[in-house]
């Protein structure tokens, strides 16, 4: 039995070459500890590519890992969350090509969290309100909802699958 705190989240494949789907699967699965059976649907906004999205529960941090597992397909567009829990910040994960990984923590809403320190940090660091604003817009991940936006829109109505941890 773990003494991991439990949580849920959603992991959001929004574009893989259908050879790379089965390897996704088995990385979710790894994590998660249980066999994952995603139900992929075609990506309008890149053909030939697939999507699909699970929500999940399982031990506080698995988003974290969920999103370790799946960057190791630099060619899938992907974004992990994890809710909230007790004595954990919620967090959100996006990959995108050409970009790599953004994590940020987030509220109980889904906002972006940006701490009272790393503010402070920025603004001491920043030298021009021009480049302040695009540090903040790097802290909020804007680049990587840009990139992933397309893909998002492109998913509203595709099916959901149902994960849980075992264990």
């Amino acid at each position: 039995m773990s003494t991991r705190g439990s949580t849920s989240g959603v992991v959001y494949v929004h574009s893989s070459p259908s050879a790379v789907c089965p390897h996704v699967e088995w990385a979710i699965s790894g994590v998660l500890g249980g066999r994952v059976d995603l139900r992929w649907t075609a990506q309008p906004a890149a053909p030939g590519q697939l999507r699909a999205e699970c929500a999940w529960t399982g031990d506080t941090g698995s988003g974290g890992r969920l999103a370790k597992a799946l960057r190791a397909w630099p060619m899938l567009r992907f974004e992990v969350t994890e809710e909230p829990s007790p004595g954990a910040d919620g967090e959100r994960f996006c990959f995108a090509p050409g970009l790599g990984l953004w994590r940020g923590n987030t509220s109980a809403n889904g906002d972006i969290v940006v701490t009272e320190d790393r503010l402070r940090a920025l603004a001491a660091s920043s030298r021009g309100g021009e480049s302040f604003a695009h540090r903040v817009e790097e802290l909020l991940g804007a680049a990587w909802d840009d990139a992933l936006e397309p893909f998002r829109r492109a998913g509203d109505g595709a099916p959901v699958t149902w994960l849980h941890r075992v264990g």
